[in-house]
């Protein structure tokens, strides 16, 4: 069943409206004019509004760690109760496997997809390959696939995108609940069960859930190390949080679970996206559905090589940008629809996330200058007033977020993760370089997939979901 496509005013594939061009070269030319007429204030009004920024973002973090640590609110459904339910109680669950140039990990694929406990007659699993992916389709009908898995060539096309080949698969899903794993993912066995008896319970207007996801190579390296507490951070503290505030919620690419009808009703995913899922998440919001946390684990490989794990992260940050820039085209309207302060904290989520790292170099270099010496320009740039907040913001906010990594390492149960993110600024440096990129790739090449390679990390690594 096919389905209406993501509207124009919703989709990135136009960068910027009308009036987002508008105010944006309205808002350059007078910044420049305030510069050139009146240097020293602008100069001064530029950093002061960067700080209060951060105070914000600082605040909303502490909030949601709070709010998480308080009542998390994740829908837990006990393995037992899972096991015990009968098949002919479970719908058919529809499985995308979308896959790019992957045969060499196509066996822990099929072994994680053969792993999976639900009844085979009721799951239909699609393992989406572009037209001209002949090696992993080779591969795929070598390794002898079950009957419930199919394998579909996604036609040649612009952009060609993780999202797009989703929206092909959706088209031919059988299933009554939608998910997406990606080819290296290791979901916990009894996810699909936990899922559906999950979205038979909870309210109607719940329509996704999204699972939490870890590593299974934590201990590869210390950028691994940095990612997995990154994780635990993001679906331990942040993603719950925000589910308590009832506010939009950036879905994680894998492990996300959806009603079909209505992600088909909502056009499915946005090809010109790439973050798709983050998008789809505040779509999802402002039509008046919500998402809940499934305590259910995904493990995937965190990236242990720095400049993949550059394209990746600059790819995540490019499509934090394309989904701030397509929701708030029309701000009134995104009020109206999740509230003021929905739309306060999309802003500070979504928007901050990425704008924060890009910033952030300005502002380390100002900090290393302060401490080079007495520089006069230092202090007319920091009056008295701003000097102040701006020392709450290098004292309360990094001791913020270096706090909430060490409290996301110590949930791990990974006690070597604990000293390893006390050291996280150096991660930031990563973030900064990722966020620059990703600025720059929105100008030139807005929806151009940059590929992660998998198969570098622990392939052997053990796997267990109790601890993760």
């Amino acid at each position: 069943m096919s389905a209406p496509p993501v509207p124009a005013r919703l989709s990135a594939r136009d960068r910027l409206s009308l009036g987002q061009r508008i105010g944006f070269t309205g808002g350059t030319l007078a910044l420049l004019a305030a510069a050139a007429l009146a240097p020293m204030p602008t100069m001064i009004g530029f950093i002061a509004v960067i700080s209060l920024l951060y105070l914000a973002v600082f605040a909303e973090r502490l909030a949601l760690l709070h709010t998480a640590l308080r009542d998390p609110g994740l829908l837990r459904i006990p393995p037992a109760r899972a096991r015990a339910e009968p098949a002919e109680n479970l719908p058919v669950y529809t499985v995308l496997i979308p896959a790019y140039r992957e045969p060499e990990v196509l066996p822990h694929l099929l072994g994680a997809i053969a792993a999976i406990d639900y009844p085979p007659d009721r799951l239909d699993v699609i393992l989406l390959l572009e037209e001209d992916d002949d090696e992993t389709h080779a591969a795929a009908l070598a390794a002898n696939p079950p009957e419930y898995l199919r394998i579909v060539r996604v036609p040649y096309s612009e952009p060609r995108t993780k999202p797009k080949a989703c929206n092909v698969g959706l088209t031919l899903a059988r299933g009554e609940l939608v998910t997406i794993f990606d080819a290296e993912d290791r979901p916990d066995p009894l996810q699909l069960r936990q899922a559906a008896i999950a979205f038979r319970e909870v309210a109607g207007n719940v329509v996704c859930l999204q699972a939490k996801l870890a590593y299974f190579n934590h201990d590869q390296n210390l950028l691994t190390s940095w990612f997995t507490t990154e994780y635990a951070m993001w679906f331990d503290q942040m993603l719950p949080g925000l589910v308590r505030q009832d506010a939009p919620i950036p879905l994680g690419g894998t492990s996300n679970h959806f009603r079909a009808d209505v992600l088909r009703e909502l056009g499915g995913w946005d090809p010109f996206n790439v973050t798709e899922d983050a998008d789809l998440g505040v779509r999802l919001h402002r039509h008046g559905y919500r998402t809940l946390v499934l305590d259910s684990v995904t493990l995937e490989e965190a990236n242990s090589d720095a400049i993949n794990w550059l394209k990746q992260r600059s790819r995540w940050y490019k499509g934090y940008l394309q989904t701030w820039l397509v929701h708030s085209r029309q701000p009134v309207a995104i009020s109206r629809e999740i509230g003021l302060l929905g739309f306060l904290r999309f802003n500070l989520f979504v928007g901050g996330t990425p704008l924060l790292a890009i910033l952030n170099p300005l502002l380390w270099a100002l900090t290393a200058t302060w401490f080079a010496g007495n520089l006069p320009i230092i202090e007319r740039l920091f009056p008295s007033w701003l000097y102040f907040v701006g020392l709450v913001c290098l004292l309360l906010g990094n001791f913020t977020f270096v706090y909430c990594n060490v409290v996301a390492a110590r949930a791990t149960g990974i006690a070597r993760l604990v000293p390893q993110a006390v050291l996280s600024p150096a991660y930031w440096l990563l973030m900064s370089l990722a966020a620059c990129k990703a600025l720059l790739q929105l100008v030139i090449a807005p929806s151009f997939w940059e590929k992660t390679t998998h198969g570098l990390g622990a392939a052997d690594a053990e796997v267990s979901h109790a601890g993760a």
